[in-house]
C-alpha cells in the first residue's frame, strides 16, 4: 500500500476529507487544517464585508470586481482555498462562476492569519501565488491586527505598506475605499 506522502495526492483525498477540514493540494502535497474559528473567521468575514459592498456590490464604491469566501481554486496541479479572493470583473466571466470551483487566476488574495496556518500561508503558499500571476497579495494578522499588503511586479512580491490602527487604511489595490481597520481588529473581541 501506498501512503499519501509517497504519491502526489488527488482531488479523491480532499473529497474524503470530513467536512470540518478544509484541505489544498499543492505541489502534490495535501495540506490540511481544522476549518477557521475565533479572530481570523471574524476578521475574513468583516473584511469581506466591507470590501464587497462598494468594490464587488459597487455600493458606495466604484464595483467591477468578483468576491469570494474560501474559493477553490484549482490551478494547474494546485487546489488552493485562501481565506478571500477576488476578481476584476472583465476577467470572471459567468461561464466562471457557475461551477463548483474556479479556474481562473484571483487578482487578489488575502491570507488571515491563524496559529495552524500563518507559516503555510507565508511559506508555501505566497511563493505560489505569485508563480500564479496573483496582482495582489494581503497577508492578515487577525490578532495582531495588522494588514501587509504586496504586489506582484516582474514575477516578485514588492511590499507596499503595513496598516493597523487606522479609521482610513487605503490598501491598494482597494484604495479608492478606505478601510475602518479599528473597527475591524474590535470585531474579534480581542479589542475594544
Amino acid at each position: 500500500m501506498t501512503s499519501l506522502a509517497a504519491r502526489r495526492a488527488t482531488y479523491g483525498d480532499l473529497a474524503a476529507l470530513p467536512e470540518n477540514v478544509t484541505g489544498e493540494i499543492i505541489a502534490g502535497e495535501l495540506y490540511t487544517q481544522p476549518r477557521p474559528a475565533g479572530p481570523p473567521t471574524f476578521v475574513a468575514t468583516g473584511l469581506g464585508m466591507d470590501l464587497g459592498s462598494p468594490f464587488d456590490r459597487g455600493r458606495g464604491g466604484p464595483g467591477g470586481w468578483f468576491f469570494a469566501h474560501e474559493p477553490e481554486l484549482h490551478l494547474g496541479d494546485d487546489v488552493l482555498v485562501p481565506d478571500l479572493a477576488a476578481w476584476r470583473a472583465e476577467r470572471l466571466g459567468a461561464e466562471a462562476r457557475t461551477g463548483t470551483s474556479l479556474g481562473v487566476v484571483p487578482d487578489w488574495v488575502a491570507e488571515v492569519a491563524s496559529p495552524s496556518t500563518t507559516q503555510r500561508d507565508r511559506l508555501i503558499k505566497v511563493p505560489v501565488y505569485a508563480s500564479l500571476g496573483v496582482a495582489y497579495l494581503w497577508l492578515v494578522e487577525s490578532v495582531e491586527g495588522r494588514v501587509e499588503a504586496y504586489e506582484l511586479s516582474n514575477g516578485r512580491w514588492v511590499w507596499l505598506g503595513t496598516w493597523a490602527d487606522e479609521r482610513a487604511a487605503a490598501i491598494p489595490p482597494f484604495d479608492a475605499v478606505p478601510l475602518d481597520l479599528i473597527r475591524l481588529w474590535e470585531s474579534t473581541g480581542l479589542r475594544g
